[in-house]
C-alpha cells in the first residue's frame, strides 16, 4: 500500500513520518484491498495536532477519519483508531448483504423445489386424451410431432413393439424415452 504524507504549518521529520506509515500500514490487517492511503498533518493555532487519514480501497467512496489532538502522535493515532473502525464496519456490512442474499437465494430455491418436486396430494386432470398409438420409427414420430405442433410426442416402435415417447429439447434437437425393465 501507498502511504502518501503531507505536512501543513509543521515540518514533517522522519521520526514522524515513520510513526504513519507503521500506524497507517496496521489498517491493512483489516481490509484486503487497500489502494493507497493518504494523511494530512496540519498545526492550527499552535495549539492544536490535526491528522487526517484517507484510505482509498479501489469502491466508490474512500473512508476518511480526522482527529484534532494537542500532541500530534496522539492525533495520528486517533484518526487510524477511527479509520480502522469505519472500515470494520463497512465490511461487516458487506457480509451481511452477502450472507442475506444467500439467505434469500437459498429461501428462493427451497421454495421453488418444493414447488415443483412435491406433488400436491389432489391430483387434478383437466384434460383425458385417448390417443391411439401407431407403430412408427422415431423420424416419423418427430415428423408428425413437428407436423402437429406438440412439444413431445407417444409412438408405438415398430421395431420393438414398445410405447416410447420423443420430445423436443430447448436447443432444438430432440430426446427418445424408451422404457427399459427393471430388474
Amino acid at each position: 500500500m501507498e502511504i502518501k504524507v503531507t505536512a501543513k504549518n509543521i515540518k514533517l521529520t522522519p521520526a514522524i513520518k515513520q510513526f504513519v506509515q507503521t500506524r497507517v500500514s496496521k489498517i491493512e490487517n483489516y481490509v484486503d484491498h487497500i489502494v493507497w492511503a493518504q494523511v494530512l498533518l496540519s498545526v492550527e493555532k499552535k495549539i492544536n495536532q490535526r491528522a487526517e487519514i484517507i484510505i482509498h480501497t479501489g469502491g466508490k467512496n474512500p473512508v476518511s477519519a480526522t482527529a484534532v489532538e494537542t500532541d500530534l502522535y496522539k492525533a495520528i493515532d486517533a484518526a487510524a483508531v477511527k479509520a480502522e473502525a469505519q472500515l470494520k464496519k463497512a465490511k461487516e456490512k458487506t457480509k451481511s448483504k452477502r450472507t442475506a442474499k444467500k439467505a434469500a437465494a437459498a429461501e428462493e430455491l427451497v421454495t421453488f423445489t418444493d414447488h415443483i418436486l412435491l406433488p400436491p396430494n389432489d391430483v387434478k386432470f383437466s384434460v383425458i386424451k385417448q390417443v391411439e398409438v401407431t407403430p412408427m420409427n422415431p423420424e416419423d414420430a418427430a415428423y408428425e410431432m413437428e407436423r402437429l405442433g406438440y412439444s413431445f410426442w407417444m409412438f408405438l416402435d415398430e421395431d420393438s413393439k414398445q410405447i416410447n415417447l420423443i420430445f423436443k429439447r430447448l436447443d432444438g434437437t430432440y430426446g427418445l424415452i424408451k422404457p427399459v425393465k427393471k430388474k
